[in-house]
C-alpha cells in the first residue's frame, strides 16, 4: 500500500515550469463557437425556414397533417395565422396556422380512409 501512495506523491518541482499560450484558450473558445454553430445553430436555421416556406405555400384545398396528428382538407385561411381545417364531413376546426407540419399529396385522406 505504500508504493501506491509513494507513486501518487511526487515532487511537483520536478515539473518543469511552463507558461500556457495565451491564445489557446482564445483558439478553443472559437473552435467550439463554430462546431457549436454547425451542429446546433445551423440546421435549427433550416428547419426553421423550411417550414416558413411551407406556411406561405398553404392553400385552400390543402391536405395537411398538423402537430397534435389530424389529418384535413384546409377550408380557409384567416388573415390572422389561423386555418379552418375539415376533418370530416361534419366537423371542422380552427388551428393555428404554426401546427400544420406538413402537406400531404392529394388523394392521401382518401386512401387512408
Amino acid at each position: 500500500m505504500n508504493i501506491f501512495f509513494e507513486k501518487i506523491n511526487f515532487d511537483s518541482s520536478a515539473i518543469p515550469n511552463s507558461q500556457n499560450n495565451p491564445y489557446t484558450l482564445l483558439i478553443m473558445l472559437l473552435v467550439f463557437s463554430i462546431i457549436f454553430y454547425f451542429i446546433i445553430l445551423r440546421p435549427q436555421q433550416k428547419r426553421a425556414n423550411a417550414h416558413k416556406k411551407l406556411m406561405l405555400s398553404l392553400s385552400n384545398g390543402d391536405e395537411v397533417l398538423t402537430s397534435s396528428g389530424f389529418i384535413g382538407y384546409i377550408l380557409k385561411i384567416t388573415s390572422s395565422d389561423y386555418v379552418v381545417l375539415k376533418l370530416n364531413e361534419n366537423n371542422s376546426v380552427l388551428i393555428k396556422k404554426d401546427f400544420i407540419t406538413s402537406i400531404l399529396p392529394k388523394g392521401t385522406i382518401k386512401l387512408i380512409k
